[in-house]
Formats: structure tokens, C-alpha cells, sequence
């Protein structure tokens, strides 16, 4: 019986996703860019406490570092040549964010805490 052979994804396709992760991108940033401006806008009024601006920039921060790190993560799979590089790259993307995201969460954690203790005083 012959070895079977890795499946191997060709090269147009990986093209094309490249090709499409690129686009994917390119619409994000702008958004991310009008949607920066609205909090920048929300942020200068009066309305809304310092420790508020703190938590709701953060937020903002991980938000788009998580999105940032799901384009790098789809563009690493556009140039997987076989489904044995795909699946570790993706073994090694759900690692990383794994502990992103447990990092944030404890972070945010304490920086409620501190919002917290600051509005009892």
C-alpha cells in the first residue's frame, strides 16, 4: 500500500485568501479608525468619569489587539502549504490567545477593583 500524500493547499488559493484577508484588513482599519474617533469624542465629555475613560480605553486596546492578532493568525493560514502547517498554526494561535485572553481578563479584573475603590472614596 502507498504512503498517501499530505494533502497540500494550492497555490491559487492561498493566493486569493491572502488576497482577501488583505481587503478584510484594509475595511477593519477604517472602521477602527472611525470608531477611535467616536471614543476620543466620548472621552472629552464631561459626562463620563476618568476611572470610565480608563476602563472603556483598555477595553478598546484588547479589542483591537485580539482583532490585529485574528488577521496575523488568518494570514499565517493563507500561507500554510498542507493541512499538517494548518494545523499547527492554528494549535499555536489558540495557545497564544488562550493566555491573551486570560491575561486581559485579569487586568480588567483589577482595574474594576481599582474603579471600584476609587468611587467609595
Amino acid at each position: 500500500m502507498a504512503d498517501k500524500l499530505p494533502f497540500e493547499i494550492p497555490d491559487s488559493v492561498r493566493e486569493l485568501a491572502e488576497k482577501n484577508i488583505e481587503q478584510a484588513r484594509n475595511a477593519y482599519s477604517q472602521f477602527m479608525g472611525m470608531a477611535r474617533q467616536a471614543q476620543d469624542m466620548m472621552a472629552k465629555s464631561p459626562l463620563i468619569p476618568e476611572t470610565a475613560r480608563e476602563v472603556q480605553d483598555r477595553a478598546f486596546r484588547y479589542a483591537q489587539d485580539n482583532i490585529d492578532a485574528s488577521f496575523n493568525f488568518a494570514a499565517d493560514l493563507a500561507k500554510a502549504r498542507d493541512i499538517n502547517e494548518y494545523l499547527q498554526i492554528q494549535t499555536r494561535y489558540a495557545q497564544a490567545q488562550m493566555k491573551t485572553y486570560a491575561d486581559q481578563a485579569q487586568d480588567l479584573s483589577r482595574l474594576m477593583t481599582e474603579v471600584a475603590q476609587k468611587s467609595q472614596r
